[in-house]
């Protein structure tokens, strides 16, 4: 019933990679008209992070399904989320926001469906319910903890404060990941 060395590192990772992600949480409205966007601009950016995700998650699942460099592609994708958290800094205008939010949704697929490919593969009973929940559960626990700390950073500091925090932390999670390549 124990978790073995990939597991935990994949978790732990994750966990902060969700913490630094749900700092942002529903203050992500507030930032888009912010730089001048409205409700039509934060649905239009919303919608293509979703979008882009879901083509990609299907379209990476189809390309890397049989590489050998998944590890190295999901860690890629955790870098490269990271560095598109900061550049949240320098957005100014809601093309700029469509920009970010695109290549976030890129990048979460490059990660999250071998993420999940690898947790399988390393759990020692795949049909572990409990390993399953806690899989499942953790995103949802540290970014509620996350978006409480996170609308204290933007209220009280600022939202350029909040953005380097959430990539100072994706960062870390990236150098986390990345162990699972020793």
């Amino acid at each position: 019933m124990s978790l073995n060395k990939t597991t935990k590192i994949l978790l732990i990772a994750s966990s902060l990679w969700y913490f630094g992600e749900g700092l942002f949480g529903p203050l992500f409205a507030i930032y888009a008209e912010k730089i001048g966007g409205d409700i039509l601009d934060i649905t239009w950016a919303w919608a293509a992070y979703l979008m882009a995700t879901g083509i990609f998650y299907v379209l990476v699942g189809k390309f890397i399904n049989n590489s050998i460099y998944k590890k190295q592609v999901m860690i890629f994708g955790y870098g490269l989320n990271a560095l598109l958290t900061f550049g949240y800094i320098f957005v100014h205008n809601t093309q700029q926001l469509f920009m970010i939010q695109i290549g976030l949704g890129i990048a979460e697929a490059l990660s999250a469906p071998i993420w999940d490919s690898l947790f399988a593969n390393n759990l020692e009973d795949n049909s572990n319910t409990f390993h399953w929940s806690i899989a499942n559960g953790h995103p949802h626990f540290v970014s509620g903890i996350a978006i409480a700390i996170g609308g204290l950073i933007a209220n009280y500091i600022s939202f350029e404060a909040l953005f380097v925090t959430m990539g100072v932390i994706q960062t870390i999670a990236t150098i986390i990941q990345a162990r699972i390549l020793l």
